[in-house]
């Protein structure tokens, strides 16, 4: 058996909630709820899913402000994302208010995820791969059976994630996407935070900021 996903689009800032289910059980996860708890739980529902966890790729706002929220209401944990994104997460409240964000409260993660580890969602498994740059406690998950990640903000379609805010490091940023993401394969399909999504080897030909004829 395998995963069905679906993608819901949460808050004014239109980030990529994704809903990974496991076709065997009807386990599911909730990747990176930013907001709109009604819309994620809708959708949950009508893919008949059990959420057992929530999953976060990194700690900005519109990735994780929900997850205390859900993980109240279902009694489930949240994994994720590596532990030196704790800054941002324990900023929610202050950076929600700055944004004009609803609020969240800060919180701390049931496990913190490192390079490696494996996050399971009934009977399937998801490699994490630390992919540092746009936060420096970025995490990615990739499923190899159907060669699919969830990038959150590393890279997007013809695109990569901003490396301006707190702790930010494009050399990482580039380091994570070229050395960490495309030895994954061209035939691997992204989810990325917001917008379309892609396939890894599209983005090695045609991504301004990371394309190979960049870097030779």
């Amino acid at each position: 058996m395998s995963i069905t996903c679906t993608i819901v689009p949460v808050t004014a800032y239109q980030q990529n909630c994704s809903i990974i289910k496991c076709e065997s059980t009807g386990k599911a996860a909730i990747v990176d709820p930013g907001g709109d708890v009604e819309r994620i739980m809708a959708a949950v529902e009508k893919m008949e899913a059990t959420v057992e966890k929530v999953i976060l790729t990194h700690g900005h706002m519109d990735h994780c402000a929900a997850s205390d929220i859900l993980r109240q209401q279902l009694g489930i944990p949240i994994e994720g994302p590596q532990k030196a994104d704790d800054f941002w997460i324990a900023k929610l409240p202050e950076w929600c208010d700055m944004s004009g964000f609803p609020h969240a409260d800060a919180f701390v993660p049931d496990r913190w995820l490192e390079d490696g580890d494996v996050v399971r969602v009934g009977e399937q498994e998801l490699q994490v791969l630390f992919c540092p740059g746009h936060t420096p406690g970025h995490v990615v998950f990739y499923y190899a059976q159907q060669k699919v990640a969830w990038v959150g903000d590393v890279i997007f379609q013809g695109s990569v994630g901003r490396t301006d805010f707190p702790m930010g490091n494009a050399e990482q940023l580039v380091a994570s996407i070229r050395e960490k993401l495309f030895p994954l394969g061209d035939d691997v399909t992204f989810i990325p935070g917001h917008g379309p999504t892609s396939t890894f080897g599209e983005e090695r030909r045609s991504n301004p900021f990371v394309a190979d004829s960049r870097y030779g």
